[in-house]
């Protein structure tokens, strides 16, 4: 029993110091972001006559998409294929098996 413990305790660590590499790595990754984009977004401000281009801004809304969906990666968000669609999914495969094992009876 106690072996048990032991490895469940060390399973425990494990996600935990799995989750927070996860949360240090996107906290990085966004700090770079706001940071590179700071120095990009004066740099166009004083070297061109024409700060409001869509050119200026393509990678700018090109890696804040990355940022967004490493923040939903990391924070568990999914509209798409969240907790219940799952939960519906297995509903539905549950249900198949049991009219597959009824047309055995």
């Amino acid at each position: 029993m106690e072996v048990v413990m032991e490895n469940l305790e060390q399973s425990k660590l494990k996600r935990a110091k799995k989750r927070i590499e996860e949360l240090k790595g996107f906290y990085i990754h966004l700090t770079v972001y706001v940071v590179i984009n700071i120095f990009i977004l004066i740099n166009i401000y004083l070297n061109t006559d024409r700060f409001w281009s869509w050119p200026h801004f393509l990678p700018l809304f090109g890696w804040g998409i990355g940022v967004a969906f490493h923040a939903a990666r990391t924070f568990g968000y999914n509209p798409f294929f969240g907790k219940d669609w799952e939960e519906r999914q297995i509903q539905k495969f549950i249900d198949e098996d049991k009219k597959q094992m009824d047309k055995f009876k």
